[in-house]
């Protein structure tokens, strides 16, 4: 794996994808032309404690005495059907969390939820496919590629410790001093002494990718830019991939997943967004029928076109 600082293997996909700030499409985050497409469900994990109920919402004191218990809790990994199996909802392609489990329509962050079993379900998360998912469906990518050992992988710049900035020497201060008069009057010295206006002056904070890379171009997809690196597409059958990669973090399970994979050859792409709880892959007619029928991967077949964001269209208070 390497970093990739020619960001122009990338343009074949900004050239095909759609932007529109009002409705987001597959397209805008996969290529439009490719013969198919899927939407591949992130995991939900629900947990409830076992022999009792979970205290009531609001119940400062009910909690704390459930904290102090340290009762044994249940954890497992679910389905986006097994949620609308406990909610009574229906699951389809276009499903949204929200709607799976009787959330307002305009609810875009619901609390997490309880069914009449006692689980709680933790919504998925965005960003992309975590390692196990990702090395799940790896060997269908394989199948459909002629350049398993050579491919990219973008990620997205934005996360918070990845890259290096500049940033102002009295940012970290400003929060805690702003209403201390000696403070402000201070940073208004400052400003005026261009010799000594520490305060005024842009430093450089590091990330965890080198001053380099921190630095370099970026592949510039809509609303996200991305370092880009060169890595194979076999490579992510490895769920140990967080330990190893270039950004990864002191502890790996916090390592970000990227956000863009595609093969050298272009067969495919596999797209995903820090907003999003699912990814698309565009890829061979073929690639999607499997990843479809296979039962370990939660997928569901889409046209192209097809909204990933909204209001869940199946799924509504009083329909």
């Amino acid at each position: 794996m390497e970093w990739a600082s020619d960001v122009s293997a990338g343009d074949w996909i900004r050239e095909r994808l759609e932007w529109d700030p009002q409705v987001w499409t597959i397209h805008h985050l996969v290529p439009g032309g490719m013969p198919a497409y899927a939407r591949i469900f992130h995991p939900v994990h629900r947990e409830r404690p076992v022999g009792r109920a979970w205290p009531a919402e609001g119940d400062l004191g009910a909690w704390e005495r459930f904290s102090a218990d340290r009762p044994e809790i249940d954890a497992e990994r679910v389905t986006w059907q097994h949620a609308a199996d406990a909610f009574g909802t229906t699951m389809h392609p276009l499903a949204q969390w929200g709607g799976l489990i009787g959330a307002a329509p305009d609810d875009w962050n619901p609390d997490a939820p309880h069914d009449a079993d006692g689980w709680r379900y933790d919504g998925p998360g965005g960003g992309g496919l975590v390692p196990e998912a990702l090395a799940g469906i790896v060997p269908h990518l394989l199948a459909h590629t002629s350049t398993p050992d050579d491919g990219f992988a973008g990620v997205w710049e934005g996360w918070g410790d990845l890259v290096g900035a500049k940033v102002r020497g009295a940012a970290s201060s400003d929060a805690l001093l702003a209403h201390d008069p000696r403070h402000t009057a201070m940073l208004r010295a400052s400003l005026k002494d261009t010799f000594n206006g520490v305060f005024g002056r842009a430093k450089w904070r590091p990330g965890i990718l080198s001053d380099e890379i921190s630095r370099g171009p970026r592949l510039g997809l809509p609303d996200r830019d991305h370092v880009l690196f060169r890595m194979a597409p076999r490579s992510w059958a490895d769920e140990s991939w967080p330990a190893t990669v270039a950004w990864r973090d002191e502890n790996p399970e916090y390592s970000h997943p990227p956000s863009l994979i595609w093969p050298t050859g272009r067969e495919w792409v596999i797209a995903g967004d820090v907003d999003l709880d699912s990814s698309i892959v565009a890829g061979p007619t073929a690639l999607i029928r499997a990843l479809v029928d296979d039962p370990a991967v939660e997928a569901h077949e889409l046209p192209a076109g097809a909204p990933i964001w909204g209001p869940d269209p199946i799924n509504q208070p009083g329909g």
